[in-house]
């Protein structure tokens, strides 16, 4: 039984040892091969063309991260949707229904967020965190 199971999966292992062992040798080349004298140019900070002036650990303003939570909300919101789509004709329309209303609570949820957060250009965020 453990033969016919190595040999039903002999052609992945052979594939998975080959990748392994070429990634390793494009490693292994790179270090041999590549340049060792580095420029001081080449190993100075680069920051769109300019020389940093600010320190790296400042803050960040609360609404890039706003923006990036909404971002994962709706690329969720996409993820329910494919699977969905699939089984629309087997989930009948109690299962339409439901979506539905997944798909109304984060419309609505966009809508408040673009209402509340800077997406609109309101200050109101800006307010309510320096309370």
């Amino acid at each position: 039984m453990l033969s016919e199971f190595l040999k039903d999966y002999l052609p992945i292992i052979i594939f998975l040892i080959i990748a392994l062992g070429l990634s390793c040798a494009f490693v292994v080349v790179n270090l041999i091969l590549s340049p060792k004298h580095p420029d001081p140019e080449k190993l100075s900070a680069y920051e769109c063309g300019f020389e940093p002036f600010e320190d790296s650990r400042m803050e960040f303003d609360v609404r890039f991260y706003l923006v990036a939570i909404l971002f994962i909300i709706f690329d969720l919101e996409i993820a329910f949707l494919f699977p969905w789509a699939i089984s629309l004709g087997n989930i009948g329309g109690l299962g339409f229904i439901s979506m539905m209303i997944f798909l109304f609570i984060l419309t609505l949820d966009l809508f408040m967020n673009g209402k509340k957060v800077h997406l609109t250009g309101n200050k109101i965020l800006d307010y309510e965190l320096r309370k």
